[in-house]
């Protein structure tokens, strides 16, 4: 009935009607079934060619049978021969028609002897086509390449024989612009993916609807080609240009969204996405939501606070962090971990200061793993530590009096009665002092009265006021005292500098 409609206004224009005969053919040719080959509707010479029977194939060409007979599915015996792998049988055919139209020549879904042979990684039989004048970049009726169907298959040394003649490693390769680089990141080919990066392929490209590859391994949990695609180099930040627009959508999702998502244990919540991106107005718009700074676990990630995860994070590293202590992030010993970790040690001050809980602690050993390798810089994060008034007793196990120096060793005795420490810790020590002459010689000395008066003044202090200077400069004592209490005199016999902490606000790079 719409033909009738359409008439008219094709009539007189050759080139519409012309148009809209090929779209008609297409949209034919697409709702048809051309899996299922018919044994009566194959040529003797595309059977023997599908067999690799070399004789019967030499003996019908002899006889000057025909090479471009198609089957119901639109093959001949090339396309036969290619996707069989039948090497000999190939040569033979191109022998006898080495036209380029016959090397191009398509079946009904527009598929040529280089897409089938590509597809099923048949490495001789791809490089006699193409040595034979094969177009790389050729495309099906579903725009899709011998690149593609080489990755589709996880085929890399056809993909390497494609790219070396020419295959375009960027561009679309299928319908809806969706790539060789998408498609090997959704299989998770790692070799492939790095094969492809480095031939030059753009990993911030975008389908038709705007999705990249590192979206697709983000949304589909794609973890070690999300790795691969975030070290091959900075994101272009121009892929996050319309930023705007995510800040719209975010803000209708929220109302619809399933907060079991926020804090459910086995989910993720959308606060790790915003941090894993570096996204700090999305971030801010979460928590101010309603979302918990501290969500959950998160297993896929790999991180049990959105805090670690910001570890992660480079120029939007003390933004986040700002954001997450400023909606209530709560603090712990494995943040502190982190920042010895990464030797963030001005940010270790700062959640100091800002009240990590300095006990009880859940991860001791986590965080004596990271202070151990910390530990030749233990001036710029110890001293800080031990004020703050964390019990000495929890570092002093066997890692730590095994790993550390002689100086990082005898600076963290001097907040203790090491002549009063329990009986593991003695031997502990003595086994190492056995080794050590400094060691020895400071176990062997008698702590001050005035040195145990300061433990028991300090020990009668709360946590909270032992974190800031200030309570302790403001007892009714004399400077001396004040500093004595503050081990002013250690602090300067182990070349602890003065370093700033910021006692209000935000941290920034420069504090």
């Amino acid at each position: 009935g719409w033909g009738y409609w359409l008439a008219p206004h094709l009539a007189g224009d050759p080139a519409m009607v012309g148009c809209f005969l090929s779209a008609l053919f297409c949209r034919l040719v697409k709702r048809m079934d051309f899996t299922e080959a018919y044994s009566d509707t194959c040529s003797t010479v595309g059977l023997a060619a599908r067999e690799g029977n070399v004789k019967v194939l030499r003996k019908l060409l002899k006889k000057g049978r025909s090479v471009d007979v198609a089957d119901n599915r639109g093959w001949m015996p090339i396309h036969e021969a290619a996707y069989h792998n039948s090497v000999e049988c190939l040569r033979m055919l191109i022998h006898a028609d080495s036209s380029e139209n016959y090397i191009k020549t398509k079946t009904f879904e527009g598929f040529c002897a280089l897409h089938l042979a590509a597809s099923q990684g048949h490495w001789k039989i791809v490089q006699i086509l193409l040595e034979a004048g094969a177009d790389p970049n050729t495309t099906t009726l579903e725009e899709t390449t011998p690149l593609f169907l080489a990755v589709e298959n996880g085929q890399i040394d056809v993909l390497r024989l494609l790219l070396r003649h020419g295959a375009n490693v960027n561009g679309s390769h299928s319908m809806c612009g969706w790539n060789t680089l998408h498609q090997a990141t959704f299989q998770e080919n790692a070799e492939i993916i790095k094969l492809l990066l480095k031939k030059g392929a753009n990993k911030e490209c975008q389908d038709d609807f705007g999705i990249t590859p590192l979206f697709v391994a983000a949304q589909y949990g794609k973890l070690e080609s999300l790795s691969i695609l975030i070290s091959s180099g900075k994101i272009n930040p121009l892929a996050f240009e319309h930023n705007d627009l995510f800040l719209k959508i975010l803000d209708l999702l929220i109302p619809l969204t399933n907060r079991v998502c926020d804090t459910g244990p086995d989910k993720v919540s959308p606060v790790y996405s915003a941090v894993f991106g570096g996204h700090e107005e999305c971030l801010e718009m979460l928590l101010q939501h309603g979302y918990s700074p501290d969500a959950q676990m998160c297993l896929v990630f790999g991180f049990s606070s959105p805090m670690c995860m910001a570890f992660q994070k480079d120029c939007e590293f003390f933004g986040i962090v700002n954001i997450l202590l400023k909606y209530g992030a709560q603090l712990n010993e494995l943040h502190l971990a982190y920042c010895l970790k990464y030797e963030k040690f001005s940010v270790f001050r700062y959640f100091l200061k800002k009240g990590c809980p300095l006990a009880p602690w859940n991860h001791v050993s986590e965080f004596i793993s990271h202070a151990i390798k910390a530990q030749m810089k233990y001036r710029e994060w110890l001293p800080f530590l031990l004020l703050a008034g964390f019990d000495p007793l929890n570092l002093l196990c066997s890692s730590w009096i095994d790993s550390v120096s002689d100086d990082t060793l005898i600076f963290t005795l001097e907040f203790t009665n090491w002549k009063r420490l329990p009986p593991t810790v003695e031997k502990m020590l003595s086994t190492r002092a056995s080794n050590s002459w400094a060691l020895q010689q400071h176990i062997a000395s008698v702590p001050s009265l005035t040195h145990l008066c300061r433990l028991e003044i300090r020990s009668s202090v709360k946590p909270e006021h032992l974190r800031s200077d200030s309570f302790i400069c403001q007892l009714p004592l004399p400077k001396s005292l004040h500093n004595y209490l503050l081990y002013a005199e250690v602090l300067r016999m182990n070349e602890v500098p003065e370093l700033a902490v910021t006692q209000d606000g935000e941290i920034s790079e420069a504090t």
